[in-house]
């Protein structure tokens, strides 16, 4: 494909040349948003942040990323893709650097920003130089282990980040990430990919869609990551969601009527495509168990990056596991089973996670959690796979479109899920909490009781009675909200097992509709591809 580099046959020695490069570029892509997800409270405490400015952080690296990836499948036909790669790698050496001289929420905010729109090239890169290592039939594996290490690098992060961290000085945090970003440009040098083959692709009108469709995509990710912060009665969050619909809808119309479209809206608007994009959001839904669920529960419960190091090695070795597995057991003909295993497997461990307690520790979620992260690799690969080979069939102008709809569909559907399951954490939180208090009355001798030991921490420092029951009251109230905390992320737990057993009945019934009557949902994709290659030969 014009963008994509040759395949020519490699020695040995060289293969592995390219997939260790290609690991590297993966984890690196994985570990620009991984370390700051880890690292937020951190960096929000050295900037002096508010929650609402340390959610801007966020936002601005998921609006950049999802709005540049589809672009730069053009960018690699038109300039080719040795020259976007050299200006990538710079860039971030660049932008590293300047992370390391000025410490500023002003430069932080532009270089998340940055950071977005260079992992969106980072990520293919990896990838394609993973492929240069594989046999021919393997080349599509290549394509899903490179994506699939970018996901591993996010557990990682939160295993290196107390190590990084263990000074206190975040600056080792951008000292790490610039090395990373030399290493990578060195390797790239010693190593470069084969040429690509490079075409005219951009029109006039790119640029019109581009300029009404990212802002559109950005005001949609602001309300999703604000949302809960400001909460969502905030004025300007509808303002943001009208405006989202003006310009997506805008740039929608104008790709509908244009005779080569950027964005397929024809071809997205199909039930075979809309179904794939319903399938990769609702599966980033249920991963918030995980990267909103159980973070919020230990967190709640008291335990600190430093002790959760272990509970994250078994998460990344867990994701590793479903990568491999995954890879190893994708069946082009049958690639509905590893999905409908994967929503199986995060419904069964939400509904264990279900009854947590003030004891519950990070040993008591391994098992649980591993399954979660097995899962959420698992789903990937037939995922991508089923997208890849629908846009092939119509033909390698689709890769724009199918592009688009990935990226919005895991990005949406991550920032969604994070939203909905923390809006609806808040508010099962408010409940329990009132129902706590309501238990709670003075004359009930247990609760005199648990007053009087509360208060008696501060016999040796406090000699007033009334001032010792006050601090034992404060107390009081700190357990009923961390309680009441817990109870919540148990119904959050409950709702995901819940909706996972709704996608199950449904994927899992058109699965065995399929199996029984011998169907492969992607034959026809499958015959007009075996078709176009047999013309090529």
């Amino acid at each position: 494909m014009p963008g994509s580099p040759a395949t020519p046959d490699h020695p040995m020695p060289r293969r592995i040349g390219y997939i260790a490069i290609g690991i590297l570029i993966a984890l690196t892509s994985g570990f620009s948003n991984g370390l700051l997800l880890a690292n937020l409270p951190q960096i929000q405490g050295s900037l002096g942040l508010t929650p609402v400015e340390g959610g801007w952080l966020t936002a601005a690296y998921s609006m950049t990323n999802v709005c540049t990836s589809f672009v730069l499948i053009k960018f690699r036909q038109q300039l080719g893709l040795q020259r976007i790669t050299r200006v990538f790698l710079l860039g971030f050496v660049a932008l590293n650097g300047l992370q390391l001289l000025v410490h500023s929420y002003g430069t932080e905010l532009a270089v998340r920003a940055a950071s977005g729109v260079l992992a969106s090239g980072f990520t293919p890169l990896g990838f394609f130089y993973i492929m240069q290592g594989m046999s021919a039939k393997a080349r599509m594996s290549g394509m899903i282990i490179g994506i699939g290490l970018t996901q591993v690098a996010l557990p990682l992060a939160r295993v290196i980040s107390p190590l990084l961290l263990a000074d206190g000085d975040i600056q080792t945090l951008y000292v790490f990430e610039f090395g990373l970003s030399l290493v990578c440009l060195g390797c790239v040098a010693l190593l470069r990919l084969p040429p690509s083959e490079r075409m005219e692709v951009f029109e006039k009108l790119d640029l019109v869609t581009f300029l009404l469709f990212a802002p559109g995509v950005m005001l949609l990710i602001a309300v999703l990551v604000q949302g809960r912060i400001v909460w969502w009665s905030t004025p300007w969050l509808g303002y943001a969601i009208a405006g989202a619909i003006l310009l997506i809808g805008a740039a929608m119309l104008i790709e509908h009527n244009r005779a080569n479209p950027m964005l397929n809206t024809r071809w997205i608007a199909s039930r075979d495509v809309l179904r794939f994009a319903m399938i990769a959001a609702s599966m980033r839904i249920l991963l918030g168990e995980q990267n909103y669920g159980s973070i919020g529960l230990l967190t709640a419960v008291g335990m600190g990056q430093d002790q959760l190091v272990t509970f994250y090695l078994v998460v990344t070795a867990a994701t590793i596991a479903g990568l491999v597995i995954g890879v190893a057991t994708m069946n082009p003909l049958d690639l509905l089973r590893q999905i409908v295993i994967s929503i199986a497997l995060i419904g069964i461990a939400a509904w264990l996670d279900a009854d947590a307690s003030n004891l519950t520790r990070p040993a008591n979620l391994y098992i649980t959690q591993a399954m979660i992260a097995f899962a959420a690799i698992f789903f990937l690969g037939p995922t991508m796979m089923g997208g890849v080979l629908r846009a092939l069939a119509k033909g390698p102008s689709h890769m724009v479109s199918y592009s688009a709809v990935f990226s919005l569909a895991q990005t949406i559907g991550g920032l969604g899920g994070t939203a909905l399951l923390g809006t609806f954490q808040i508010v099962r939180e408010k409940f329990h909490s009132h129902e706590l208090v309501q238990s709670i009355v003075m004359s009930d001798p247990q609760v005199a009781t648990r007053l009087q030991q509360l208060g008696g921490a501060y016999g040796k420092i406090v000699t007033d009675p009334s001032l010792r029951q006050a601090q034992g009251a404060g107390l009081l109230a700190q357990q009923v909200t961390r309680e009441a905390n817990i109870l919540a992320f148990n119904d959050v737990f409950l709702l995901i097992a819940m909706l996972s057993a709704l996608a199950f009945l449904w994927l899992g019934g058109r699965w065995l509709v399929f199996r029984v009557r011998g169907v492969n949902p992607l034959g026809p994709e499958l015959a007009a591809l075996q078709k176009m290659l047999a013309s090529r030969r």
